[in-house]
C-alpha cells in the first residue's frame, strides 16, 4: 500500500495505475461501515484509492472539528489490511489555498433538514468531495447510504457539473443491536447508546406500518415520535421525502426516505430507511 501526504506525490502514484479506479473519501476514525464500502470497491475495480481527511469546511462552529475521532495509525492498519492500493493522508494546506473559490449547495435541497440544522455544512461538505473526486479521477466513487442527503447533494453535484465518475450508493451498516455505525458513536456512554437505539427502533416501526399498508406520512411520523421524545435529549427532525428529498405527504414505494435525527446527550445521530 502507498501512502502519501503531498498532492505530487498522490498524482504520480494515482497516475502509474492502470485499469478501473475505485474511490472510498472518509474522515477516519474508519469502521465497519467504512470496510464495506473499501470492501465493495475493492470487488469492482482493479485499484482502490482511500482518503483520510477531516475536513474543516464542513464544521459549524461551535460543533466537535477539534474533538472528531482521530485513529491514523489504526485507520493504515486497517486499510492495509482491507487491500487498498492508495492512501492519501493530505493536510489542510494541501486542499485549501487561502482566497478559495466557493462552490454551493441548492437553495432548496441543500438547505432543508441536515441544511437547515447545520447552515452551510453542505457547501463544505460538496467543495471537499468535488476536490477529492477530481484528485482521484476515480471510475468508481463509494458512499453510504446513512448520510442520505449528502449522497443525493453529490449525486447532484456530479450531474450538474458533467463529471465521468459513477457515484455508488452502499447499504447502511448497524452493529448487532441496531443502531448504525457511526465514527461518533464513540462520544456515547453506555446509557446514551441504549437510548440512541430508539432511532433505529423507531424505523423499524415505520418500516412495518408501511409493510402493513400504511402510507400516512402523518401517521407514521407521530409513531416514531412517540419512540423517540422519551429517549432522546433533542429531536431535530423525523422526515419523509422522495429520493429528490420533496416532502411527501404518503410514502411512495420504491421512492421514499424516512430520516430521523437527534441529540442523544451531546452527541447528533443521523439514521434512515430507504422504502
Amino acid at each position: 500500500m502507498i501512502i502519501t501526504r503531498e498532492y505530487a506525490s498522490f498524482a504520480e502514484a494515482r497516475d502509474s495505475f492502470g485499469g478501473s479506479i475505485g474511490f472510498v473519501p472518509t474522515m477516519g476514525a474508519l469502521h465497519e461501515g467504512h470496510l464495506s464500502l473499501i470492501r465493495r470497491a475493492r470487488e469492482e475495480n482493479d485499484h482502490v484509492i482511500v482518503s483520510i481527511f477531516v475536513n474543516p469546511t464542513q464544521f459549524l462552529e461551535g460543533e466537535d472539528l477539534d474533538k472528531y475521532p482521530r485513529r491514523e495509525e489504526a485507520d493504515r492498519k486497517i486499510c492495509e489490511l482491507a487491500g487498498v492500493d492508495l492512501l492519501y493522508l493530505p493536510s489542510i494546506d494541501q486542499i485549501y489555498e487561502e482566497d478559495e473559490l466557493s462552490i454551493s449547495a441548492p437553495k432548496i435541497r441543500g438547505y432543508i433538514l441536515e441544511g437547515a440544522s447545520r447552515p452551510g455544512h453542505f457547501d463544505g461538505m460538496l467543495q471537499v468531495v468535488m476536490k477529492l473526486l477530481n484528485l482521484s479521477r476515480a471510475d468508481r466513487a463509494y458512499f453510504g447510504k446513512k448520510d442520505a442527503q449528502q449522497l443525493v447533494l453529490i449525486q447532484q453535484m456530479v450531474r450538474n457539473y458533467f463529471m465521468k465518475v459513477q457515484i455508488v450508493p452502499c447499504e447502511i451498516v448497524r452493529d448487532a443491536d441496531g443502531l448504525a455505525l457511526s465514527s461518533r458513536n464513540v462520544y456515547l456512554s453506555p446509557e446514551e447508546r441504549r437510548r440512541a437505539l430508539s432511532l433505529s427502533r423507531s424505523l423499524k416501526r415505520a418500516a412495518k406500518l408501511v409493510q402493513s399498508g400504511e402510507r400516512k406520512s402523518e401517521v407514521i411520523r407521530a409513531v416514531m415520535t412517540g419512540i423517540l421524545e422519551p429517549e432522546v435529549t433533542e429531536l431535530d427532525y423525523v422526515a419523509i421525502v422522495d429520493r429528490n428529498f420533496r416532502p411527501l405527504e404518503e410514502v411512495e414505494l420504491g421512492n421514499t426516505i424516512i430520516l430521523v435525527a437527534a441529540k442523544v446527550g451531546e452527541t447528533r445521530l443521523i439514521d434512515n430507511l430507504w422504502v
